[in-house]
This record gives C-alpha cells, structure tokens and sequence, in this order.
C-alpha cells in the first residue's frame, strides 16, 4: 500500500531509518512500504539536500501561470469597474480594448474571476426552483375517482377567429365530460366550464393536468386561481411532468380522435364548432364502442359523482396547534412582524404553519404542504 494518509512524514521517516540501518535491500524495502523504487530513491534524495523537512509535502502550485494577469493590468480592470459598477467583464474589455491596443488582453473568464476576486462582483442569492409535486400512476376503481382535463391545440374558425377547446374525461369509464370551445386560455372561461361540469356530474376525487395556463404557473406549488379552487372544493390537483403528454396519454388519445370528428374541418364560426363539439361528444359517449371497455361505450359505465357540488366553499380547518393566517390582497401574510410574500391566486384564502423543527415552519393550504419557512431568514423554500 502507498505511504498511510495518517502520517505520511513519519512513514517517511521511518524509511530513511530502515535504509540506514541497512536489514533490507532496496527492493524489498520499497515492497514493504509499498512504494516504487523511484519514489524510494526520491525521498532518499531530499533528507539528503534537505534533511528532515525535505520529507514534508510540497505544494503542487506551479512556479509561473501564463495566464496570471498582470498587477498593473488588474488595477486598470478594477478602476474601471468601480466608476462602471454595472459593468460586466465583456463590456469592460470592449471599452478598454480600443483605448489600450498594445496590450495582449486576457479572456472574459479570466476577468470575471479577477472582478469576483476583488469582490467587484456582488453575489447573488441561488434561486431555488420550486418542486414539481409529482404525479401519480392514474389509477382508478371506480368513475370520478380521476378526471383529465386539457386544451386541445388553438386553430381558427372559417371566420378567422381562434378558438380553444377545453376537454374533462373520466379516466376510470373515458366518458367526456365536456368540450366547450373557449375564445382564450384564460381562466375565467376555464372556471366556468368546470362550474357547470360540477354541477352535472358532481366534484370528482382528483384532477389531473398539464403544467400550462390555467391549470399551473410559475410560481410557489404552481399555484393559480383555478387549482386553488379545486384544493378549495377538496379535489386534488394532479400534474404531470413538464414535456411528458404521456402521463396523460388516455386524454391526449382522445384528442386525436376530437380532431378527426370535430375539428377537421372548422366550422363557419364559434356556435357552429359547438354544434359540431357537441354532436361529437354525443357519439363519442353514447355510440362509439371504446376498445378500453371491451367495445362498451362510456355511457354505458359511467355515473355521476356521490360528492355533489356546494353552494359555497367548504370552511378551512386547521388542527388547533396550527397558526392561521390570511393571504392579503398582495398574496402575503404576515409572520413575526414581517411582512411575507406567497401567492397572489391565495389571496383571501387562509393558510396553516405548522412548527416542525426549531425555527422551521411547514406551511399548508388544506392539507397540501406548499412550501417550507426558515425563522432564521425568512425565505419560503418550495
């Protein structure tokens, strides 16, 4: 084995002894410590020139670096930075190439570390992606248990006018739902149709989605105002993984046939597509044998929910150890004298902290876990 990492000098220390004493040959005095003849004689070389602090470690820093950029050049690059605070190492080099055209300037990214170095360049705070929930295998025993819901791909109407087509389907029995063409993405539109499906078919155990308006957004838990509703009306809000359509491909299945019956051609305006909309859903629920059913049509398997839709949102209940705020107007609330930010689409909304270690915080809406509170900085970690 090479020298112990433990004590490396003592180890070294000791083989000069050995030698000295002269009990082994060379060879197999490099065998016994597990070195090669030529690291044997170098160690022997250094006690000679150097004695014993010859066996210490040499740092391994080279003598010259090429690049190193010169003490005058620095002082240049530095000066100019602080009268251009806003000024990155690509725009300092621009400005100072033309006015010192004898000197052999380095690379931006040699610059930059020189700026950071100096501590020309402020650092900034990682920003932290907030966490996909995840998405679970769309499992079901009974109708409701999953719906899927999407908008089938934008395309204009013989007038000229785009329409949006929002589809909900049973996963369990694949019955439509609906298809309600929409002149936007917008959720307003979105929430009404959903609204109307509630109250035909009653409120549906879980949801699922993709991660585009107005089922998600960008910010904490993908949070907006329709997906807040459902959390609101106890239905969890299922989404799948950016890029991956397959995690909804019974939906997606769909849609190619919606296209084929509905769409193709489009009709002369927005009233006559949903003519057409609902002509298709008609036949696709009642007429057309779905080899997932073993030829059953989806009307035939399918049945309204036993959870009917409220008059008014059910009230939020948090266990009494939990501390309850109010999201204001501005989508903050506060804690500790401080004033916090968390979501706009909670607004009016009541959320629940929970302390699950010292100084951290759990923060819930219902019962799903949106983000995580630090005491010590105040940053709400999704």
């Amino acid at each position: 084995m090479p020298w112990m990492e433990t004590a490396p000098v003592e180890q070294r220390i000791a083989f000069v002894v050995d030698y000295r004493q002269g009990l082994y040959p060379m060879t197999e005095l490099c065998a016994r410590y597990g070195i090669s003849r030529k690291t044997g004689y170098k160690w022997l070389d250094r006690v000679e020139e150097y004695g014993r602090r010859g066996l210490a470690d040499r740092s391994r820093a080279p003598h010259h670096c090429p690049h190193r950029i010169a003490a005058e050049l620095a002082d240049l690059l530095c000066t100019t930075r602080r009268k251009h605070p806003d000024w990155g190492a690509g725009k300092l080099l621009d400005y100072l190439e033309p006015r010192h055209p004898a000197i052999d300037w380095p690379a931006v990214s040699t610059v930059s570390d020189l700026l950071a170095r100096r501590g020309l360049v402020p650092k900034r705070r990682r920003r932290r992606p907030h966490q996909h929930p995840g998405v679970v295998p769309p499992t079901t025993t009974a109708p409701n248990d999953l719906w899927t819901a999407d908008f089938k791909g934008q395309f204009p109407t013989q007038d000229g006018v785009l329409c949006y087509p929002l589809t909900i389907a049973d996963q369990h029995t694949r019955y439509l739902v609906t298809c309600h063409g929409l002149p936007s993405t917008h959720g307003v539109g979105a929430r009404t149709v959903c609204e109307r499906a509630f109250r035909t078919y009653g409120l549906p155990r879980a949801i699922r989605t993709d991660n585009g308006v107005p089922f998600a957004t960008s910010g904490i838990h993908g949070l907006s105002l329709l997906n807040v509703w459902w959390m609101r009306l106890g239905i969890q809000h299922q989404r799948i993984h950016p890029g991956r359509p397959q995690q909804n491909g019974a939906h997606e299945r769909m849609h190619r046939t919606l296209k084929r019956g509905a769409i193709r051609p489009p009709r002369r305006n927005a009233e006559a597509q949903q003519r057409a909309f609902n002509r298709f859903r008609t036949e696709y629920n009642t007429e057309r044998p779905h080899d997932h059913l073993g030829g059953a049509t989806p009307a035939s398997r399918y049945h309204p929910s036993p959870r009917a839709y409220p008059t008014r949102l059910p009230a939020q209940d948090y266990p009494g150890h939990f501390l309850v705020k109010k999201i204001t107007t501005g989508g903050t609330f506060r804690f500790q004298h401080r004033l916090l930010f968390l979501a706009h689409s909670l607004t009016t909304h009541h959320i629940g902290l929970e302390e699950t270690d010292d100084g951290i915080w759990s923060i819930y809406f219902n019962t799903v876990l949106l983000a995580k509170l630090d005491e010590r900085d105040y940053i709400i970690r999704g």
